[in-house]
């Protein structure tokens, strides 16, 4: 007599391994507003997060224009008390140049560019509330508004909860009282500061109310940096040297030297926008290490047009022009200053983000530069038209390519290539991209020229480590991977990843301490704990391994694949009621996971429960319809409980799902030849 196997299977049991993800910098501080966003959009649908990036900006452009005719052409009130445009021309051109601005298109593009955007806003909102603190039509003798001042403080910690570079608004305001309000000539008050040519008599100051509202802006300040201090710290975050090389260069010459580079490459991009990247650390802009390095010429040259500027703004016979430059500079160099090293350490090199409200003041002082041109050089009117036009379909055609190159995270990845071509992160980001996508072979080469370039970039030796180890390419990644911890040995994703290729290679012991290592350095690692679990199953400690799978379920209750392997070690070691047990506890807390349903279901078959395992294998190939163990695993269970037509059909749609998968064939012949049998002995 013909003995069968009707043992139920189970698939293949995988390790998870962890592959960092894009390295880029990111903002916060817009979470409320995003809410916002995410209900009146419904949920996590991108174009309503761009529409409202859109919109914010317009709105921000729109008001543009009464900035800058505040900053051009003073305060002025008709009767109505409504704002007059004294320079209208160019406060609107400026506010279109500002608009189409291709160095926006990262703030714009970018969702984590919101941060941006609101803060930009309310800086103008606060600049505006500020101006309508000074009566309406009168002297400067009469007392300006308290409330107005309050409000405009509130607007700027509004401005900057969104980003602390709103703060700056408070140095704008500052200077647009003194120079602007208070008609105060900021070179006869050096002189008298520094030279003592005239002692310096306080009674205007005072009569106008100046000291007093520096000294209210001066206490807002405070109030808001302190309750910075409060919430984020004592400091900024901690960087490393790849985000701001420079910053730690020890020789304070070479310091400064790239400090200034730095800004002079940010004037640049303000100037000609065709060089855009989504990141210039590691290695995109090489340390200037030597004063005969040619890259001297920019920062000198950027040093001598600013100090044309100021001197223009400081000594010019023209009031207005005086004025103008003055504030623009301000606009231009005070937002700018959170992000200039001088204070504090910052994590990037050049960021076009930071660049959002400095443009402004640069806009500022272009579209008054042509305007001075025009009135001087009558006969060259129609050729500066064309320039003007020439310059503004530029910027317009540039921020369409750029952001068509936001549309997607390949496109994005891959422009910054041309651009940056010795920046490690791109080759990392445009290498997971293409990892992501299925192709490992080109990802492999992106994370090998990244690692070329910066021989210390562990998260690219981790990811590359796992692509070798899905290629069974063992070896290599154990070398890459160990090389990781070693240079930075608080890794715990390299640790963990070391240890399934250490297991890979029955290396037990060695994989044994890895995954204990991640362990010790990130003490809430479920995947660790659920690989670890595969270590000990493979070496028979179940009960080793039962724990291990255990803790992964306390820190991760929804781990489908710790529950999932608790139930099949305690089936293959007969402990079928403990079996059951841990399945419906699994089911309770993932009620729609068809493995866990698959589980238990040959669980209960096995306890001969066939109506319930019936029931389970059913749901079970609702959710997942195709999966061919599961076809025959149940064609086993109607084998087993005599329905043989209902486990013949199983059988056949689980050989047509998986021709060969094991087992099912050999059931299958077996079940045939019983039918065969009963057909016979059937008279």
């Amino acid at each position: 007599m013909e003995t069968l196997f009707l043992g139920f299977m189970y698939p293949a049991n995988p390790s998870i391994s962890l592959s960092l993800s894009y390295t880029s910098l990111e903002e916060h501080g817009h979470v409320t507003f995003s809410r916002l966003n995410y209900l009146i959009a419904g949920g996590l649908h991108p174009i309503g997060f761009h529409v409202l990036n859109i919109i914010l900006h317009a709105v921000i452009s729109a008001l543009m224009i009464d900035v800058f005719s505040i900053l051009i052409g003073g305060l002025a009130y008709d009767e109505k008390g409504r704002t007059l445009n004294h320079a209208p021309k160019t406060s609107l051109l400026a506010a279109i140049f500002f608009a189409a601005h291709p160095v926006h298109t990262e703030s714009v593009a970018g969702v984590v560019g919101r941060a941006d955007l609101l803060c930009a806003l309310f800086f103008q909102l606060s600049f505006l509330t500020y101006c309508k603190a000074f009566n309406k039509g009168s002297d400067r003798d009469e007392r300006f508004s308290v409330q107005w001042v309050v409000v405009s403080l509130l607007l700027c910690a509004a401005a900057m909860l969104c980003k602390e570079q709103g703060i700056t608004v408070l140095g704008v305001n500052a200077a647009f009282d003194i120079v602007l309000i208070c008609n105060i000539n900021v070179y006869e008050l050096s002189q008298r500061l520094f030279f003592r040519k005239n002692s310096l008599d306080l009674s205007d100051m005072l009569r106008m109310g100046l000291l007093t509202r520096l000294a209210l802006m001066s206490l807002g300040g405070l109030l808001m940096l302190y309750a910075r201090w409060r919430i984020m710290g004592t400091g900024p975050p901690a960087f490393t040297e790849v985000d701001n090389p420079a910053s730690f260069e020890e020789n304070i010459f070479i310091r400064i030297v790239n400090y200034n580079y730095y800004y002079s490459l940010n004037a640049w991009l303000l100037l000609c926008p065709w060089w855009l990247c989504f990141d210039w650390s590691m290695g995109c802009v090489p340390l200037i290490k030597s004063a005969t390095d040619w890259r001297m010429v920019w920062l000198l040259l950027l040093w001598c047009v600013l100090i044309g500027l100021i001197s223009q703004a400081l000594c010019s016979q023209d009031r207005q022009r005086r004025r103008t430059l003055t504030l623009g500079l301000v606009l231009l160099v005070v937002p700018f200053l959170p992000a200039c090293n001088i204070f504090f350490r910052v994590g990037f090199v050049i960021a076009e983000r930071v660049l959002y409200l400095s443009s402004a003041g640069y806009c500022l002082l272009l579209a008054y530069s042509l305007g001075h041109c025009c009135c001087h050089w009558t006969k060259c009117k129609k050729l500066l038209y064309v320039m003007v036009l020439t310059l503004l379909c530029m910027h317009v055609a540039r921020c369409a390519l750029r952001s068509h190159q936001w549309r997607s995270e390949q496109s994005l990845f891959t422009s910054a290539l041309s651009v940056c071509p010795l920046n490690a992160k791109v080759h990392y980001n445009v290498g997971k991209n293409l990892a992501d996508r299925g192709n490992a072979t080109a990802a492999i080469g992106y994370y090998r020229e990244a690692v070329r370039l910066h021989p210390t970039y562990v998260h690219a030796m981790n990811n590359l480590g796992n692509i070798l180890k899905e290629r069974n390419e063992l070896i290599e990644a154990e070398q890459l991977l160990s090389k990781a911890v070693s240079i930075q040995p608080d890794f715990a994703a390299a640790w963990m990843n070391l240890g399934i290729v250490q297991n890979s290679l029955r290396k037990f012991e060695e994989a044994e301490q890895s995954y204990w290592n991640a362990i010790r350095f990130r003490r809430k690692y479920p995947d660790c704990y659920y690989n670890l679990g595969r270590l000990y199953a493979d070496q028979n400690r179940h009960v080793d391994a039962l724990n291990a799978w255990r803790n992964a379920t306390v820190l991760k209750p929804d781990h489908s694949l710790a529950w999932n392997n608790m139930v099949i070690l305690l089936d293959n070691t007969g402990n079928l009621g403990q079996a059951e047990l841990i399945g419906r506890e699994a089911l309770r807390l993932l009620p729609n996971d068809h493995t866990i349903m698959f589980s238990l279901a040959n669980v209960l078959g096995k306890l001969q429960k066939y109506k319930e395992s019936e029931g389970f294998f059913l749901h079970a190939l609702r959710i997942n319809p195709n999966a061919a163990s599961c076809h025959g695993n149940l064609a086993v269970l109607y084998h087993r409980w005599g329905k043989l037509e209902l486990a013949k059909k199983h059988y056949e749609l689980s050989l047509k799902l998986d021709p060969e998968a094991p087992g099912t064939r050999d059931n299958y012949n077996m079940l045939r030849r019983k039918l065969d049998q009963l057909k016979r002995s059937t008279p």
